[in-house]
């Protein structure tokens, strides 16, 4: 890696037309100038009319990816508005938490259904108020349990809270998916 002084930032507007109108920011970082040779790199788009983003990071050679499609990130870009950092404290207590106690199983379920609750959250007249809601009754509730030591406390709240959410905002969003494609089957026939 270069020296300090050789780190490269770009800040540009986006718009993939073909991606489902998407648009916003994208954020390039670079350990070094691109154009010397090797570097390491972070690459953010922030979508800013889906509130959502996607980020690949490139360290030694070493490539991941991931993207803002859960709900309390949604519900955390919300709360902070123009102060969102995906880095905010809130959001680093609650992936350590994850990473160290949360099922791997509660994990993947839900990874599943996140993006079905924040797709149907975002379609309600009033998910500013939802997401106050889940910031404050969720996040902002585990947060202080986990700065208490209060684990369990803290995984109760987030696991009956991902299934409220999810009983209640994945079953219309699938029954319509499911609608829609029953309609285009039977069109087709």
């Amino acid at each position: 890696m270069g020296n300090e002084n050789d780190k490269v930032i770009k800040v540009t507007e986006y718009g993939d037309k073909k991606d489902s109108g998407k648009s916003g920011a994208k954020i390039d970082i670079y350990s070094s100038d691109p154009k010397d040779g090797p570097h390491d790199s972070i690459h953010i788009k922030v979508d800013t009319d889906n509130k959502t983003y996607e980020a690949v990071t490139k360290i030694d050679g070493e490539k991941e990816s991931s993207s803002g499609e859960c709900f309390l990130t949604s519900a955390c870009m919300r709360y902070f508005q123009e102060e969102f950092d995906d880095n905010c404290y809130e959001l680093r207590v609650l992936r350590w938490f994850r990473d160290n106690f949360v099922s791997k199983e509660d994990i993947e379920h839900y990874y599943e259904v996140a993006p079905i609750i924040v797709e149907a959250i975002d379609e309600e007249e009033k998910s500013s108020i939802i997401y106050d809601y889940i910031y404050d009754n969720i996040v902002d509730y585990c947060v202080i349990q986990i700065e208490q030591g209060n684990y369990d406390k803290a995984y109760s709240r987030y696991k009956n809270s991902v299934l409220i959410l999810e009983e209640q905002f994945t079953k219309p969003v699938l029954t319509n998916r499911f609608d829609k494609s029953l309609k285009k089957y039977k069109y087709n026939m």
